[in-house]
């Protein structure tokens, strides 16, 4: 039987399933895709928290809910930071990703006419999890060589020591469980 870790996230509670993800370390499964409860809730949450902005730019895929909803709920526009280029991305940006929840090194590609609205504008950065801020890194990367300017970066859940930074906006914090 698998083993599940409660909490609240914007006054909702959850059972997050545990993973393993090395021989000593589990993790708690935060996956937004199909839970819309959680994703209007924390979108609401988050925007309470955040300064001003003009664009908000996501990473693909698990936190694209949250951003959708962010800018439903904003008015603000949303971009996807694409895991594979595609035909109409003309002149991409690329940046390269090392993920505690992917085992192999991926890449993220903005396209021109995207890095053309972001340029000079206050871009939030929205995700779902931070944890070792690999992703966070390199989305903060693909902002500054499309020429945006960080507003914040958010998330609904801050993981194990990202919980202690400074440069995010979450709602939550999300223990590791070591074995």
């Amino acid at each position: 039987m698998s083993e599940f870790y409660t909490m609240k996230i914007a006054g909702l509670e959850r059972n997050l399933k545990l993973f393993p993800v090395s021989d000593s370390l589990e993790i708690a499964a935060f996956i937004l895709f199909g839970d819309t409860e959680i994703t209007v809730a924390s979108a609401t949450e988050l925007l309470k928290k955040v300064p001003d902005f003009d664009y908000i730019l996501t990473p693909e895929a698990k936190s694209i809910p949250l951003a959708y909803e962010m800018s439903r709920q904003s008015g603000k526009p949303y971009i996807v930071a694409r895991k594979g280029t595609k035909v109409y991305m003309g002149r991409p940006i690329e940046v390269t990703v090392h993920s505690i929840t992917t085992q192999r090194e991926q890449h993220l590609y903005l396209g021109e006419d995207e890095a053309n609205l972001i340029k000079d504008k206050k871009v939030l950065i929205v995700d779902d999890v931070i944890s070792t801020g690999e992703s966070l890194a390199s989305i903060r990367d693909l902002l500054s060589k499309a020429g945006g300017v960080e507003a914040a970066a958010c998330a609904v859940l801050a993981e194990g020591d990202a919980a202690d930074r400074t440069d995010i906006i979450f709602l939550e914090k999300l223990p590791l469980f070591f074995k």
